[in-house]
């Protein structure tokens, strides 16, 4: 009898110790999605480097880690951060760039701007795996709702903003009568107790507090208060670099030999964010987590070229920039670093096809949960598009499982429209339909003070060949185009593109909301927030 219970004794406790060894497995995970980040703007992107472009800490988590030199997205803002959050291609989530006081009450599932209610969030899968999960900096991925919030998606807490922009120092955006609302939201109610001051601006910073800087000291406490018993999912958007120009005055004359005013803010505001994210990564080693951390880091679309450069991005040598299906708008600045991903793996250049999209499933592989989305599919909504990248990552396979990419884009920027498929990337091929804006590169420096290019009306007609074909393997930066040569090739990437085209998501998410902006100031005390199904 006591050997039998001193038997079960040592199963159980053999079972307790795969259990632990099981959780401990769970790697914590860190996302970092950058804002309107330009392919040039990163120092390992430059070569011979340049004292313009400052990047230490990104440039060492890529020396550590592995450089995904093939990651998609999509070409503006929203559109890849719904896709993030839900695992699907824009097509069949969101292609819209619209505020998130939209709203069409017909459709109670998918009639606001974002991702539609009835959709499951990475982050909801990742807590049903025991992850403590916390959200920082841009969301832009739905609003009316509190279903639509990081709340609501399942992020324990959360302190971010809404729009695709607000100010840096003040926190405010959109147009109200009265004013623009302050848009910072702390996980279900508005942010009062960081609220900034409304005197602040990029010529009065004295005593003031700028915006990523919040988003930083958050990221930093989430990390120290951690309970290590349970891994960690810490989703970070920073504001940078997106507009406007505002950064801490320490940082832009660092710059100031830099003469041209657009150009010395945005790589002021990335050195800013390099810095930011240094600091995060010091708090990950000195709380002891890093060592079983997963960094995973992206831009949300290209550089930003457009309006004759007066945003600030550079994407040499690509062509084209944000707001553009050309390699320039839509492959980003991206690579998985962190003390979990294996020796063998660090140091390394991945050419694989890799997507925003692609995150949900492989997180949810290394979490142990399944990604299917049940809830989305009995709501009839589209299942997830995404591919577990882990094996690929980890040097499991060599492979990438990804052949394909389905490039979306909306019929008219800004409005109700129907989804369409204008790109197909498949294999070394890469197929792009119609007028193409911003068909041109930019130099290594851009922009100049002798730069005079309106990128929006270089267009190329990539109807009249039948389409615009590359082989972007060969030739990456898209100067050839070998549509007359390849016909073959072409009529085979046009009819996939057709039977892709069948299953795009076009919802009528309805027009701007005046309720909004009431809501925003009667009860949220001039704070934007959840104004549909709010008791």
């Amino acid at each position: 009898y006591q050997r039998r219970v001193r038997g079960r004794m040592k199963l159980v406790l053999l079972l307790s110790l795969f259990l632990v060894l099981v959780v401990a497995q769970k790697p914590n995970i860190v996302f970092i999605l950058a804002d309107d980040y330009g392919w040039a703007n990163v120092g390992y992107h430059r070569n011979p480097p340049t004292n313009e472009v400052q990047t230490p800490n990104i440039d060492s988590l890529v020396q550590e880690g592995v450089e995904l030199d093939r990651h998609y997205v999509f070409k503006y803002c929203s559109p890849s951060r719904c896709a993030i959050q839900s695992g699907r291609n824009p097509i069949h989530v969101n292609v819209l760039n619209i505020e998130p006081i939209n709203y069409n009450p017909e459709d109670p599932i998918s009639g606001f701007q974002g991702v539609p209610r009835n959709m499951t969030g990475i982050s909801a899968k990742l807590k049903s795996a025991g992850y403590a999960t916390h959200m920082v900096g841009k969301w832009d991925a739905g609003m009316a709702t509190p279903d639509h919030t990081p709340k609501g998606r399942g992020y324990d807490t959360s302190l971010h903003y809404f729009h695709h922009q607000n100010d840096y120092w003040t926190s405010k955006t959109g147009s109200c009568p009265g004013g623009p609302p302050v848009d910072l939201w702390n996980t279900d109610a508005p942010a009062y107790n960081v609220t900034p001051n409304a005197n602040c601006s990029q010529s009065n910073q004295n005593g003031c507090k700028y915006e990523d800087a919040l988003f930083q000291e958050r990221a930093i406490e989430i990390i120290q208060s951690h309970d290590p018993s349970s891994p960690l999912f810490l989703f970070w958007a920073p504001h940078n670099v997106h507009l406007p120009f505002e950064v801490p005055q320490e940082f832009l004359v660092k710059f100031s030999f830099i003469d041209d005013p657009r150009r010395r803010f945005y790589q002021a505001m990335v050195n800013y964010m390099d810095t930011a994210i240094g600091n995060v990564i010091a708090a990950l080693k000195t709380k002891g987590l890093y060592d079983n951390t997963l960094i995973v880091f992206s831009a949300d679309n290209g550089g930003p070229i457009y309006n004759n450069g007066s945003a600030g991005g550079n994407n040499y040598p690509l062509r084209g920039g944000k707001m553009s299906n050309w390699e320039g708008g839509i492959r980003v600045n991206a690579f998985v670093s962190g003390g979990y991903l294996p020796q063998s793996s660090r140091g390394t250049k991945q050419e694989g096809y890799i997507t925003g999209w692609d995150w949900y499933a492989t997180f949810c592989a290394l979490a142990g949960v399944d990604p299917t989305d049940e809830r989305a599919a009995k709501a009839g909504l589209p299942p997830i598009d995404s591919l577990n990248m882990w094996p690929l990552l980890s040097g499991v396979t060599t492979i990438s499982p990804r052949t394909e990419i389905a490039i979306g884009t909306a019929a008219i920027f800004d409005k109700q429209s129907n989804t369409e498929v204008n790109g197909l990337i498949s294999g070394d091929w890469k197929l792009l339909t119609g007028p193409i804006a911003q068909s041109g590169w930019t130099g290594p420096f851009y922009p100049n003070i002798s730069t005079n290019w309106e990128s929006d009306n270089s267009i190329e007609h990539c109807g009249a060949t039948g389409g615009c074909l590359f082989n972007i393997r060969e030739d990456p930066t898209e100067h050839n185009n070998l549509a007359e040569k390849y016909p073959d090739i072409l009529a085979k990437l046009h009819a996939r593109l057709k039977e892709i085209s069948a299953t795009v998501f076009s919802p009528n998410r309805g027009p701007v909301d005046p309720t909004a902006c009431k809501v925003a100031q009667t009860r949220y005390n001039n704070h934007w927030g959840p104004f549909v199904d709010i008791a």
